[in-house]
């Protein structure tokens, strides 16, 4: 390993990390932007639900309080998910990888991008159970695909009027869940050679330090700046899965 790989692995490690510990989600969507130039994808991919579940279990515990006075909010995404995992496991060799960074890079580029621009959010009050179901399942089905199982459900998420913490106790928990089940099938399907765990021992410190000063800055904001927060990462991470195809 020379010092540019160890620079892209570091830097995708911190880079997740950070933003999982400020959003509850996306460490796949940052990681995968710069592991995917040293990393064949499954490889990528295999470390980046790891470091996922990681950074997660983190931020889980300052939200440990909105997951308990709303489990039936989560059940309506996690356990459509559990069915779509194995078909995104699947899927990942089989469904082209470039077509589907793609298709997630333009989808996130401007559903962030146009609500930036906006002068007020859209929110949907009533409840919506079945397009909680719809896209839980989704996300179980690109979690195991590319272990990208937030980018949906952040997207619906954030235009629900649910405050801060109960928009992230839904989008930490259903990540955990989702990608701990998923690296059990990859486990399983024998994606986790002696290479791929020892590179993942060496991002899982800078992971975890990511982690921890994303969730210092989600602390200091306020619910409209979290709203804000989450369109803006979606608008950069497309904008990252997008230049990295078109270079």
């Amino acid at each position: 390993m020379d010092t540019g790989f160890l620079a892209a692995l570091f830097a995708g490690a911190i880079a997740g990390g950070f933003v999982n510990g400020l959003a509850g989600f996306g460490t796949a969507l940052f990681a995968l932007g710069f592991w995917l130039q040293i990393l064949p994808a499954p490889q990528a991919v295999a470390i980046a639900v790891v470091m996922s579940i990681a950074s997660g279990l983190q931020g889980i515990w300052i939200v440990r309080s909105e997951i308990r006075r709303h489990p039936a909010r989560l059940a309506r995404f996690l356990l459509p998910a559990l069915a779509g995992i194995p078909l995104g496991v699947a899927a990942l060799s089989i469904v082209s990888a470039e077509l589907l960074r793609i298709g997630i890079a333009a989808s996130m580029f401007f559903y962030g991008g146009f609500f930036l621009l906006r002068g007020n959010l859209p929110r949907f009050e009533p409840r919506t159970s079945v397009p909680d179901m719809v896209v839980g399942l989704a996300g179980g089905m690109l979690g195991g695909a590319a272990s990208l199982s937030g980018a949906l459900p952040s997207m619906w998420c954030a235009l629900r009027p649910w405050p801060k913490g109960e928009t992230r106790a839904v989008l930490q928990s259903y990540n955990v869940i989702v990608l701990t089940v998923t690296a059990a099938l990859l486990a399983w399907k024998g994606f986790y050679t002696a290479q791929t765990l020892g590179l993942t021992a060496l991002a899982l410190p800078a992971t975890l330090i990511g982690a921890q000063v994303g969730m210092l800055v989600f602390r200091r904001l306020s619910d409209d700046q979290f709203r804000v927060a989450l369109f803006g990462l979606m608008l950069f991470s497309g904008s990252i899965l997008a230049l990295r195809e078109l270079v």
